[in-house]
């Protein structure tokens, strides 16, 4: 499963990366975390405000911060 956290490096985006990475390590198994601060891949996805949660490719969510249990339902749903 590949996860990306959309942002331009603020708090926020750096904080969901964080509480990405302990979803991950609460699930098990090979994820990959990767930060996306490149302004055009941001918006390719179509992501107005950030920080954003990709999974897959899919973007599930957008705009506020998450917890690690909301980041695991997303994981387990996807």
């Amino acid at each position: 499963m590949k996860i990306e956290i959309l942002g331009t490096g603020c708090a926020k985006c750096k904080s969901l990366e964080e509480v990405a990475k302990q979803a991950v390590a609460k699930v098990g198994g090979f994820h990959e975390v990767k930060k996306v601060e490149d302004i055009v891949k941001i918006m390719n996805y179509g992501v107005m405000s950030t920080p954003a949660l990709v999974i897959d490719g899919i973007v599930k969510f957008s705009g506020k911060m998450l917890s690690v249990d909301e980041i695991v339902a997303f994981m387990h749903n996807s």
